[in-house]
């Protein structure tokens, strides 16, 4: 618990069931690592590397994804109720069953999986973001409680 990890090299290493709850992994290398069932509840996963690390029903409220390298990460039913994932790359990374409730999900990249998340009401997008969020089956019962921001525009 709150163990300062901050950029440490982690890659493949067999986490299943750690509890990580509050630790500092900002800017990490967890890629393909086994977090499957941890607690990385309230974790500062700040630009942490992720990439096809296994995320298998971890805990992930509140925690600080922002920034963070997803992509093709397994998210199958996985927590991130109120998670930060503004910015994230969550490209070809499965989030079938996902509680997203809560979270931020501005200016994060992700693909037509979206549909499959379990739960998504109150997050917050991107405006950019409407086309892969209208696929999902819910929208229309959560369009009232979604956020909608403007995309960022980059300085010339």
């Amino acid at each position: 618990m709150n163990a300062n990890l901050q950029g440490a090299n982690l890659r493949g290493a067999n986490l299943v069931n750690a509890n990580l709850q509050g630790a500092n992994l900002q800017g990490a290398n967890l890629q393909g690592a086994n977090l499957q069932g941890a607690n990385l509840e309230g974790a500062n996963l700040q630009g942490a590397n992720l990439e096809g690390a296994n995320l298998q029903g971890a805990d992930l409220e509140d925690a600080n994804l922002e920034d963070a390298n997803l992509q093709g990460a397994d998210l199958q039913g996985a927590d991130l109720q109120g998670a930060d994932l503004e910015g994230a790359n969550l490209e070809g990374t499965d989030l079938e069953g996902a509680d997203l409730e809560g979270a931020s999900l501005q200016d994060a990249k992700f693909t037509t999986n979206f549909k499959k998340v379990g739960w998504f009401e109150y997050v917050t997008f991107s405006e950019d973001q409407i086309p892969w969020v209208v696929l999902h089956p819910k929208y229309p019962q959560w369009a009232g409680t979604l956020k909608w921001v403007k995309v960022k525009q980059l300085s010339a």
